[in-house]
């Protein structure tokens, strides 16, 4: 099917896939039907029945619909016209017809030569037809003639005054001088008041049932009582390629591309069996096979997305059990005991927004830390059969895909008509060089499927259809991405807003008039919201072990030059420059390079008649000034700049967000960028420019193509924890305490816990909690001194004069933690740590395998 745009710069299409040539009344075709002569002028309604082996009851069909159109449209010659597609019948149907146009000339026969389907007869009458208005008929009368009076109704007077015309260049005459067209939604989309289509609610539900995108309440069958505006009817028509019973797939979904609107009306059945096209096992089969080459395109661009993910984690892959992503730190180690916590609480049916597991005795509230219990709950058999790095790399893997799938889908939907050129925008905002960063640790900010949805969702209430049921499911999206990533959302959510401000500035009056549907749908969404998230917030802000903010530091902002430098896991990047201009390797939230920021640029400057580039551009250049953070360092100056984020720093919610990250507002914004400059770029007639304008996107593009992301040798297990021995020295309730305690800087001891089933509780750990009276929100547990000394010592400091104070406080800091066992595993600075653990405890270890082990329960210190 021939692509197209929903940003209302639809040119006309008519052609058909396959020729590309617009057959129309009069034409003669090759192998298939053969057109009637020529019909001079219009006609008010034209009837199109397909039939195939119709001779019982072709002529019952005939005069029931003479008799009514006579009666409601009168007996002139320009009044009505029948137009029968005789499918290569063997019995007697086309002379039935033949008869019957004799006595009758505004009845006409097309006949074809072969049998093709109910889809390319269809196409074959649809495109001979000559009516203002075009009826879609079967002969068996499955619906009476007289329900026609509910589908003009539904049509309406309006939708006849030729809206439909295009000029001589095959655009729309109702398009500005600015090169906008005055009939576009507030998302740049072509709408018309007036529906493009109506559609008898009658036959089965196998088309939604198998998913297909794009038409709300359509069914298999639907068409075969159906009324189109004439002028669109053979503009979609013309379109199609399918040949079997999909064809109603295929048009109603190009009908819907177009921004035009589709509605529904209930029709009556008559008793007569209905049509052979919707009840042939045979037929039914074919239908399959014709959605799912409907569908084979997004298929392929799937795989290919499926494909480069594997291709980003294919070393994490090779060696599940042995592997660690390099620049990880310690966030694998911190998802996979995510996973693991999630699995095993719901699996001893205990508060999956609660762990004592580590952070003892305090434990860890779950819903204020990036658990993505929408993801982890959900694939708790897979944790269960296969393990928390098995589950850890599909998320990553199959995450990162379904976003850039979701972001092609709303391009491809809403703003371009080539497959590719929407997959290569979406690929763009999956698998951009922040994406590709946050992918060593980070699954909620790669598995971001859900906000292209949200965003179609909102942008649906902007056209102000179906209020309470987009806003029903905005809520209902909403709350489902709360619990895959609450800070995506909040960043997504500020982007959205600063989208609607800029298109506030380039189209007033559209934007105003979607505020109205947008502030109720939004109300709407919020009443679903709030009863489904009251108590998991709640817990959130004010349950055991919440906080408020979250201390990042002054550098959380970005560096000018990162704005145009290169990511450590780009193409052209260097690991070093990202280094020193980020706050670590998951974090490099900007390094989109200086020729996709150009690119960028010069596609606004190309394109900027359009509303939808111009309010692009200042969401893309907003977001960047404000991921510079509160304060700008002026490059290769001692000067530093107020920045625009000062106005966001102190305000609830936005305090704990790292600045930096809104950068990643701009991947979704140069995706649809690329994806409109291809989209332009390809359909050029020139073929110099084209060559010039692909080799352009090139030279911005291959510079930031994705590298494999870098592994390292996991460390091992001891074997102390693998064999089960630490049971001899941990009972329940008591905490074993690694040496180092885990922190941000070193949480093996999580992987440990994940090793164990969760068998014990840790010391310290590696999550967001509470620091000090005012709550204050920090990376990991709140130290103690013992905590401490083991850290510094473990990382090169001398040990101390241990003297009684120190071994007081290490006996507090036992006891506040409910130790159990205190574990050394070997390692660098083992004698050190040994030694001075045993001044402190005033006793030696004991060598287990491969730690030294002291039993420091009650009565022990």
């Amino acid at each position: 099917m021939t692509d197209t745009t929903a940003t209302g710069e639809t040119e006309a299409t008519g052609e058909t896939g396959e020729t590309g040539k617009t057959e129309g009344p009069g034409a003669k075709t090759t192998g298939g039907p053969a057109a009637a002569p020529a019909w001079l002028g219009t006609v008010g309604l034209s009837v199109v029945i397909p039939a195939h082996e119709d001779a019982h009851r072709i002529g019952a069909a005939l005069d029931a619909f003479r008799a009514h159109l006579d009666a409601r449209f009168g007996s002139g010659p320009g009044d009505w016209e029948l137009v029968v597609v005789d499918d290569a019948s063997t019995d007697a149907t086309a002379a039935l017809v033949e008869a019957a146009a004799a006595d009758e000339p505004r009845i006409r026969l097309i006949r074809s030569e072969e049998h093709r389907g109910r889809g390319a007869a269809l196409r074959a009458g649809v495109l001979a037809s000559a009516g203002e208005r075009v009826l879609l008929a079967d002969a068996g009368l499955g619906t009476p003639p007289a329900e026609l009076d509910r589908l003009e109704q539904a049509l309406g007077a309006e939708n006849r005054e030729g809206h439909g015309n295009q000029d001589s260049h095959g655009n729309h005459g109702n398009q500005d001088s600015n090169g906008n067209h005055g009939n576009q939604d507030s998302n740049g989309n072509h709408e018309d008041p007036a529906p493009a289509a109506v559609l008898g609610r009658t036959g089965n539900r196998l088309v939604r049932a198998l998913g297909i995108p794009g038409i709300p309440g359509f069914r298999v069958g639907t068409c075969g009582f159906a009324l189109f505006d004439g002028d669109r009817a053979r503009a979609a028509f013309g379109a199609s390629v399918l040949d079997g019973p999909a064809v109603d797939a295929e048009v109603l979904r190009w009908v819907r591309r177009q921004g035009w609107q589709v509605a529904e009306v209930p029709v009556r059945r008559t008793a007569a069996a209905p049509t052979a096209a919707t009840t042939a096992t045979g037929d039914r089969r074919r239908a399959l096979k014709e959605l799912f080459r409907l569908n084979s395109g997004g298929l392929a661009v799937a795989a290919v997305f499926i494909a480069l993910s594997v291709y980003v984690f294919h070393g994490l892959w090779a060696d599940l059990d042995g592997r660690y992503l390099k620049d990880a730190l310690q966030d694998q180690n911190q998802w996979e005991w995510f996973v693991g916590v999630a699995t095993d609480n719901i699996t001893h049916l205990r508060n999956p927004l609660f762990t004592l597991a580590q952070g003892m005795p305090d434990g860890v509230n779950l819903m204020a830390n990036a658990t993505m219990l929408g993801l982890t709950v959900p694939l708790i058999p897979v944790t269960l059969l296969f393990g928390e790095t098995v589950t850890f790399a599909l998320v990553l893997t199959l995450g990162m895909a379904a976003s850039a799938w979701t972001w092609y889908w709303l391009i491809r939907r809403r703003l371009v008509r080539s497959r590719w050129a929407a997959a290569a925008g979406g690929a763009l905002a999956a698998f951009a060089p922040p994406m590709v960063s946050h992918a060593n640790g980070h699954p909620n900010f790669v598995v971001l499927f859900m906000l292209p949805l949200i965003i179609d969702r909102a942008l649906r209430l902007c056209e102000g259809r179906k209020v309470v049921r987009d806003g029903v499911l905005l809520g209902l999206f909403a709350t489902y991405q709360i619990f895959l990533g609450e800070e995506p959302l909040l960043i997504a959510a500020l982007g959205m807003m600063i989208f609607s401000l800029a298109y506030l500035l380039v189209d007033r009056e559209r934007a105003l008039a979607a505020a109205r549907p947008l502030g109720l749908g939004l109300v709407i969404a919020a009443a679903v919201c709030v009863p489904l998230l009251v108590f998991p917030l709640h817990w959130q802000f004010f349950g055991p072990q919440s906080y408020h903010s979250v201390l990042h530091g002054d550098n959380a902002g970005n560096s000018p030059r990162a704005l145009v430098e290169y990511a450590a896991r780009s193409l052209f990047g260097d690991a070093e420059t990202a280094g020193r201009l980020s706050l670590n390797t998951t974090e490099q939230n900007a390094f989109y390079g200086w020729p996709l920021l150009a690119l960028g640029v010069a596609v606004c400057v190309w394109m900027w008649r359009r509303r939808v580039v111009r309010a692009l551009a200042i969401t893309g250049a907003v977001a960047l000034a404000l991921s510079l953070g509160p304060w700008v360092p002026v490059p290769r100056t001692d000067v530093v700049l107020p920045g625009p984020w000062r106005l966001m720093v102190k305000l609830p919610l936005f305090e704990s967000v790292i600045e930096g990250r809104v950068a990643m507002v701009c991947a979704p914004v140069l995706g649809v960028l690329l994806a409109l400059a291809l989209d332009r770029i390809v359909r050029m007639r020139t073929r110099e420019l084209r060559t010039l304008g692909l080799l352009a996107v090139a030279a911005a593009l291959v510079p930031v193509l994705p590298l494999p992301l870098a592994v390292r040798e996991r460390a091992p297990v001891p074997a102390f924890i693998t064999s089960g021995a630490w049971k001899g020295y941990v009972k329940d309730g008591e905490a074993l305490v690694p040496v180092p305690l885990p922190d941000p800087g070193q949480a093996d001891a999580l992987h440990w816990q994940v090793e164990a089933d969760f068998g014990f509780r840790l010391a310290g750990g590696y999550f967001n909690g509470p620091w000090g009276p005012d709550r204050i929100g920090i990376y990991g547990a709140t130290p103690r001194h013992l905590s401490n000394l083991l850290r510094d010592v473990r990382y090169g400091q001398q040990p101390p004069e241990i003297t009684p104070q120190w071994r007081e406080q290490a006996r507090r800091d036992l006891e506040f933690w409910k130790a159990g066992a205190v574990v050394l595993p070997f390692q660098d600075r083992e004698a050190e740590l040994r030694d001075m653990i045993s001044e402190l405890l005033g006793r030696q270890p004991e060598k287990v395998a491969d730690v030294w082990v002291w039993r420091v329960g009650p009565g022990q210190v």
